[in-house]
């Protein structure tokens, strides 16, 4: 009814966890396999002393230096403190040390305090810390990656509105000067 456990017996024991070892070994070594090929590439990097004039797209990273007069569309956007640039911003991540002269697309924006913005951001989640220059509208959007702005409507283009007090009465001259 009861027999000796194989617990208790050493020579049976090192026999079997010696080819044990072997079989475990290769088949761990086969899992990573395909682990290998899915590392992130680096992000690419746009030295200061390039210039670029054009839009940049990828589905990686990109990390701006030196000047980009265009827009850019990426899946996270390091600005550089010396860098600048002019265009639209498209990205999931955007971190901004340097300068945007235009619109900015994100889920998540970041401006640290080095930061100097003209123009509109459209973000699910926003940062701005203290020192961060800033002008322009901010806009919450469950979905800011997408052209369409809230309720389905054209999102306004870059430029179109001017969220400058001085500019309002520059658009009513004629009602200034209606005598008759």
């Amino acid at each position: 009814m009861f027999s000796k456990s194989k617990i208790n017996d050493p020579a049976p024991k090192a026999e079997e966890s010696k080819p044990a070892a072997p079989e475990t070994a290769p088949r761990q070594s086969s899992d990573f396999k395909p682990s290998a090929p899915k590392a992130k590439p680096p992000a690419s990097v746009l030295s200061s002393d390039l210039h670029i004039t054009g839009n940049v797209k990828t589905t990686g990273d990109i990390q701006v230096e030196g000047t980009v007069e265009g827009d850019i569309r990426a899946h996270l956007l390091t600005v550089g403190e010396s860098a600048t640039i002019k265009g639209e911003v498209i990205a999931d991540d955007v971190v901004v040390n340097g300068r945007i002269v235009g619109r900015v697309r994100g889920l998540k924006v970041r401006l640290t305090a080095t930061a100097r913005v003209e123009g509109d951001i459209i973000h699910k989640t926003i940062a701005i810390e203290s020192g961060a220059h800033f002008e322009g509208s901010v806009q919450r959007q469950d979905d800011p990656l997408s052209a369409r702005g809230k309720g389905g409507q054209p999102a306004p283009q870059p430029g179109s509105h001017q969220s400058q007090p001085q500019a309002q009465p520059q658009q009513r001259p004629a009602a200034a000067s209606s005598d008759s």
